[in-house]
């Protein structure tokens, strides 16, 4: 019976996730107990702020929308609400984006739904 030593194994494991921690400050990015921490904080963080930056940039496209309708007298709620009813079938990002970079097509949805 021989024993089994794992020293291979374990120091390829903790040399690829130093590599995947590369440029974190202090001990964090050098010292494997502090790297596994900073690496699953890091990884939690980064799974929270893709959900928040949906939510983000929704609001931004809102705010777009609302700055543009209210130069052609209509508030957003009842822009969104006159494409509804006009069954208009633009998203938020696209009435957003036309209201940037073609301001005269976004007026013509605009007197289209009035």
């Amino acid at each position: 019976m021989t024993r089994v030593k794992r020293g291979l194994q374990t120091h390829k494991r903790h040399k690829n996730l130093i590599a995947k921690v590369k440029g974190f400050r202090m001990m964090n990015g050098n010292v494997f107990s502090r790297a596994k921490n900073a690496l699953a904080k890091a990884w939690t963080n980064a799974y929270i702020w893709r959900k928040l930056k949906k939510r983000d940039f929704r609001s931004l496209w809102t705010i777009r929308i609302n700055n543009a309708a209210r130069e052609l007298w209509m508030t957003y709620s009842t822009f969104i609400h006159a494409l509804n009813v006009k069954q208009v079938k633009l998203d938020r990002k696209v009435l957003s984006n036309l209201a940037i970079a073609n301001p005269e097509i976004f007026k013509n949805i605009v007197d289209f739904v009035k």
